[in-house]
């Protein structure tokens, strides 16, 4: 048998419980309208700031895919002009086989009174018909 009270009556504590049960119950008559607009307004402000971001960070990430996947391209085709037998300027070397919506060209001009063993061998790299990246190296006919 459970006692609250020294003499075992319970009826001060009933009374005490029944008036701070009255007050919180009949001073609070539930969340209000105002509040549950405010708080959907946060939650959408919140969640139309957390999309942008996301789409801000993943066109982030693509133009530094596409960049990367063009200076190695130009990389790759500026190596293998090199590799190629000399020939005589102007002149276009084979290119190597880029990826899928990308074009490379790798063209060579003689230097302006310089020696005829050597050209500049410029490398382009296009995605969409826009140029992403141009390298420019030298070759020598050796």
């Amino acid at each position: 048998m459970m006692r609250w009270g020294a003499n075992g009556d319970n009826r001060g504590r009933w009374r005490a419980f029944a008036s701070l049960r009255a007050a919180v119950v009949d001073g609070q008559a539930g969340v209000g309208l105002v509040e549950t607009l405010v708080a959907v307004a946060i939650l959408g402000v919140t969640l139309v700031t957390l999309l942008a971001a996301i789409s801000t960070s993943s066109r982030g990430v693509a133009i530094t895919e596409e960049r990367i996947t063009a200076e190695n391209l130009a990389r790759s085709q500026l190596e293998y002009a090199k590799s190629e037998p000399y020939l005589t300027a102007p002149a276009s070397y084979a290119t190597v086989t880029p990826p899928a919506g990308y074009t490379v060209s790798a063209e060579a001009t003689s230097i302006p009174e310089g020696d005829s063993s050597i050209q500049k061998i410029t490398v382009t790299v296009t995605r969409s018909s826009v140029t992403l990246l141009t390298v420019e190296g030298y070759k020598v006919d050796r």
